[in-house]
């Protein structure tokens, strides 16, 4: 094969190398839980004041975190989160189910240089069951 088609083909090659591949480090988020209800997956987020739960159909739910004696307690009137560290029940309709094996959720380790980050693709969108 003449050289000047090796050139542009060894760079394709290196290239596409370099796009991916490779597993990417996962470690766990520091604010984002798995949990169970009846088997079904549920996502938790907690932030300042606030638990967002995404259910397994997709819906999304806000709730805003009240005083109480111990534990916490998130409630938007109609639902409620209570409990103490991963031992949560959420209360709807005046039924109470409890979340089950909750851990974080396992997230892509972010690259420390934020040129390569900007590259990177979106992670997948954290539905289904």
């Amino acid at each position: 094969m003449p050289r000047a088609k090796l050139v542009p083909l060894a760079l394709a090659a290196a290239l596409l190398a370099g796009c991916g591949g490779g597993t990417k480090e996962e470690v766990p988020s520091p604010d984002t839980y798995e949990c169970r209800i009846e088997g079904a997956r549920w996502l938790l987020r907690f932030t300042d004041g606030e638990a967002r739960l995404l259910a397994p159909d997709g819906a999304r739910t806000n709730l805003y975190q009240v005083a109480t004696a111990s534990g916490v307690r998130y409630t938007n009137g109609l639902q409620e989160l209570r409990g103490r560290e991963l031992d949560l029940t959420l209360t709807s309709e005046g039924v109470a189910r409890r979340l089950e094996g909750c851990k974080p959720m396992m997230i892509p380790k972010e690259d420390p240089n934020p040129w390569l980050r900007m590259w990177q693709p979106p992670p997948p969108a954290p539905l289904g069951k």
